[in-house]
């Protein structure tokens, strides 16, 4: 009953990624924009847990750096909108 869901939401990570990485690609979104970091970090979420329930941990550690990057670059974003301008 589990595994169903599970590949479901692998899926659905793939897809989620690969949507971020065409808009991005197609200037639909900014790669500094809050969607396209979202994006990142919920479809890594999604691999990542099916990776780890398939054992698969070479690719789960690559989502979890993915993850990892995308919530750096919106906390750095997000601290770099707080400065003044012209610092």
């Amino acid at each position: 009953m589990i595994k169903p869901l599970i590949d479901l939401l692998g899926w659905a990570g793939a897809a989620v990624l690969l949507l971020a990485y065409g808009c991005v690609s197609f200037q639909k979104l900014r790669a500094d924009s809050l969607t396209y970091q979202v994006l990142n970090a919920l479809g890594s979420l999604c691999l990542v847990i099916n990776t780890v329930f398939y054992h698969a941990y070479p690719s789960a550690f690559v989502n979890v750096v993915w993850i990892t990057i995308a919530i750096a670059a919106r906390a750095r974003l997000k601290r770099g909108q707080r400065q003044p301008a012209g610092t």
